[in-house]
This record gives structure tokens, sequence and C-alpha cells, in this order.
């Protein structure tokens, strides 16, 4: 049996999970989706056997500022940026791979620790469909729990403010995260992710690619479609503040 993951990472792990998301105002809407993610120790990526590599890939330049020469580099710039130096210390990763050449990741998280393993933070990577990343740097408590102001555009239909109420517990046998938007005066809206854990076998990803195919390109495909029907129901698009780059995103 798998434990619940120490600060020193483990082998790489799947999670098949459910996606769900709630909204309550200015009309009530849900979604659930099913996908699967990938946790994996960025110092050492998953190299699958090169005929199934199309079918998960894990790339610098689908990450923060996408200029650094791994993943880890760049989270370790992202942190060097806001004080904070884990000086060599393991990281625990949450994410979509690359899958056939797409890549979409709304929400990556990176469980940082010290290099007695001591727990440091959680950053929080979001990116939105209209190619955009924004990092939140978090320092949660005992519980996973953090909160942190709304910095970055993500729903046309809503704007930027309000807090963001995120509870993030490292990832063991379950997979169960929170994060809800909280705004002055309006309903909050909860986004939830559940899954458990499977081990990274071959047979294990082949069961998963065949059930999900194109399963990052399914996810922003239906964050498109139900955009639609939001907005075919009459909310508003909030307008998009000045155009964020990959290359300027922190």
């Amino acid at each position: 049996m798998v434990t619940a993951p120490t600060a020193r990472p483990g082998p790489p792990a799947l999670y098949p999970c459910t996606i769900t998301h709630v909204r309550r105002a200015p009309k009530r809407y849900a979604l659930r989706h099913r996908t699967y993610m990938w946790l994996i120790d960025p110092d050492r990526p998953p190299r699958l056997p090169r005929p199934l590599r199309p079918l998960a890939r894990f790339r610098a330049r689908d990450h923060f500022t996408g200029r650094a020469p791994s993943i880890r580099a760049a989270l370790d710039g992202f942190l060097a940026e806001h004080g904070v130096d884990l000086r060599g210390g393991p990281v625990l990763m949450l994410a979509h791979a690359r899958v056939l050449g797409h890549v979409f990741n709304p929400l990556t998280l990176y469980w940082c620790h010290g290099p007695d393993g001591a727990p440091r933070c959680v950053v929080a990577e979001v990116h939105n469909t209209y190619g955009q990343r924004h990092a939140y740097l978090l320092h949660t408590d005992a519980s996973g729990t953090a909160r942190t102001g709304k910095e970055f555009y993500v729903s046309p239909f809503l704007p930027v403010d309000g807090q963001y109420h995120m509870r993030l517990p490292p990832p063991g046998e379950r997979l169960n995260l929170t994060v809800r938007l909280e705004r002055p005066g309006s309903p909050p809206f909860t986004a939830t992710v559940h899954g458990t854990r499977r081990a990274a076998t071959v047979p294990a990803l082949l069961r998963l690619a065949l059930r999900r195919p194109w399963s990052t390109l399914a996810v922003s495909a239906a964050i498109r479609f139900h955009g639609i029907r939001l907005y075919l129901r009459g909310l508003e698009v909030q307008p998009r503040p000045g155009r964020r780059t990959p290359e300027s995103a922190t």
C-alpha cells in the first residue's frame, strides 16, 4: 500500500480525479469533469519508454516564464524573487502532463520543503485560456490552508477582485483540494479536485489514456464549452485587464 507522501518525493504517481466547479451567482451553475493528473518530483520528471513518451512529457517551457532550463530552475527563480531559498530541498509537483503535443494546466501545485524536509511554502501556478500565467506564493497552515488576494484574470465572468481561500494538503492515498473565491456581497465560487492515487505504471497510464484520450485538450475544450453556455445564459463578460504574457508572469 502506498502511504501519504513525505518530504522526500517517491516514485511518480497518477491521480484519476474529478474536478467540480460550483457558482451560485449571478446564476447557479455547476460542472463536473473527469481527468487525471501526475504527482512528480520536478528534479526527476518521469521518462517513459520511447513509444509512450507522447502520452506524458514535462517541459520547462510550459511553466512560469517558459525560459528556464528546467521546471525546478523556474520554480527556484520564482521563489528567489519572493525571498525564499529552499537550498535544494525537495518539491512535490501536481500537474497535467503534455499529452500528444498539447498541455493545459489550469492549476499546477508545488509543495516546497527545506533541506531538512520541513514544509516551507506552496506555489499555485494558474494558467488561463488566453495563454497567460500567474503564480501565487502561499504559506499554508497545518491543515494545508491559506488565503491570498485574487490577482489574475481567469474566468471571463469574474473580475479580478476578492480573496481565494485554498485548502491544499499534500496528496496521499487521496487527493482533496478546494479553492474558494470569496467576493464582497456574492456567494463564493468553489472548485474542488478529488482523486485516488495510482502507481504510475505503464498499464495504469495506458488505461487512463484510453479512457481519457487527449486529456488536456479535453480540459481546455470543456472550459470553453461551459463558458459559451454561461454566456448564452446571460452572464456578463468582465473586461480583461492589460495582457500578461508568459514572459512577464511572476
